[in-house]
């Protein structure tokens, strides 16, 4: 039996783990925190999954609170008109729902369900000496989280990496008593042209049902404004002033919320990175990034979590299909190259919303409002991101694709 060892026990790590765990593999996962100390810890992400993502886990058998997320049913889009007024907005429905499960709540269920499966976890703080001892006792060996010398063995990839410093100031806000939107529960995503972002959709956190805010600012402007906050109450608090000064439809939902915790927030920021898969230790032997080690991208498009277990079932199968061979270099690198192939069409999208909106974006935005075909296509884009490449991302694909749908 192959022993394989990976260091994160996070959204990829669990569920690749448990997808070896299920196809006869020995397999350890390193954590730096218990289930109790993560379930009990601050918010981690915002994790809205979709359709394609959520399926991946169904296949494992992962999908244990079905009935009990709120389903995320659309999206819809609003671009203000900067008198408080909305320039345009219009909604549609996803083919597929989306769900966000708080990851304190998925993260420890699933630690569970890898030990019921037969999984070990180890608990540790693993450094590149743990790495080392690792890679003699198993035979795979992959870093799914890590920092300062961990993080440094997985090369920044310059020819990937479109930025080399944070493009947006990140912060979230866990809420109860959010009215719902008009018609269905949705991503109401927010686009501020020269301030950035905000969306806020359904999901569930440990005290039940919640709503989870996402502010993006861009860095230097009024929504760049997290640095100075330093209790719960004045998060809290600065939400609801963003949205009382940009977005007064949105603040008109948020009268009456409260925090679902007082670690239910978060802010920050970070360069969105490509990395080098293959990281060499001392000793020469490698080892093997997945998911945010190696591609991390910005939460603009809620991608994060949808990647991650992309990520984890396209390693699963690299992994079934080379058999008993070894798990050298060149496999670790053909692994990653496999879903690079899908992984690149979400940074490169992810990467242009990060940069001011060109006209032919805000023309098949703006041609949504009337046209529920497209509006259709862009909602569910967020499940397959590879399909704006065909219609999205290039002027005149965009103008071929307006005229099409506009005969």
């Amino acid at each position: 039996m192959r022993k394989i060892i990976i260091v994160g026990a996070g959204q990829a790590g669990l569920q690749l783990g448990i997808g070896l765990i299920d196809a006869g593999y020995d397999v350890t996962i390193v954590s730096n925190r218990t289930a109790e100390q993560i379930r009990h810890g601050r918010v981690m992400s915002s994790q809205c999954m979709f359709g394609g993502a959520l399926a991946r886990e169904r296949t494992l058998g992962l999908n244990l609170w079905d009935g009990e997320c709120p389903p995320v049913a659309g999206v819809s889009f609003t671009v203000p008109d900067g008198a408080g007024g909305k320039a345009f907005s219009w909604a549609s429905r996803l083919d597929l729902p989306a769900q966000s499960v708080d990851q304190r709540v998925k993260i420890p269920a699933w630690m569970t369900e890898f030990e019921s499966r037969g999984g070990k976890i180890e608990a540790a703080d693993a450094g590149v000496d743990d790495l080392e001892a690792y890679a003699r006792e198993g035979d795979l060996v992959i870093v799914a989280a890590g920092k300062g010398d961990i993080a440094g063995l997985f090369a920044r990839d310059e020819a990937r990496s479109t930025y080399d410093k944070p493009q947006r100031a990140l912060a979230l806000t866990y809420v109860h008593c959010l009215a719902p939107r008009e018609g269905y529960a949705a991503v109401s995503f927010n686009l501020i042209p020269g301030v950035g972002e905000y969306f806020v959709f359904p999901a569930l956190t440990t005290s039940g049902p919640c709503e989870i805010m996402v502010f993006e600012g861009v860095p230097g402007g009024p929504m760049d404004c997290w640095g100075d906050v330093r209790t719960p109450a004045d998060h809290l608090s600065r939400s609801k002033e963003l949205l009382e000064r940009f977005l007064p439809w949105e603040a008109a939902r948020a009268g009456d919320i409260s925090l679902t915790d007082d670690n239910g927030t978060l802010a920050g920021r970070f360069p969105p990175t490509v990395r080098k898969p293959v990281g060499v230790l001392p000793s020469g032997a490698v080892v093997l990034g997945l998911a945010d080690v190696v591609v991390l991208n910005d939460p603009i498009t809620g991608q994060g979590s949808n990647s991650a277990g992309k990520c984890a079932a396209s390693y699963l199968g690299s992994i079934l299909e080379h058999r008993d061979a070894p798990f050298d270099a060149a496999f670790m690198q053909a692994t990653f190259d496999r879903y690079w192939d899908y992984a690149r069409y979400v940074t490169g999208w992810t990467n242009a919303l990060l940069a001011p909106p060109p006209p032919h974006v805000l023309d098949l935005l703006g041609a949504a409002g009337g046209n529920p075909r497209i509006a259709r296509r862009f909602a569910n884009g967020f499940d397959e991101p590879r399909d704006f490449y065909h219609w999205f991302m290039d002027p005149d694909r965009a103008a071929a694709y307006l005229a099409e749908v506009t005969v």
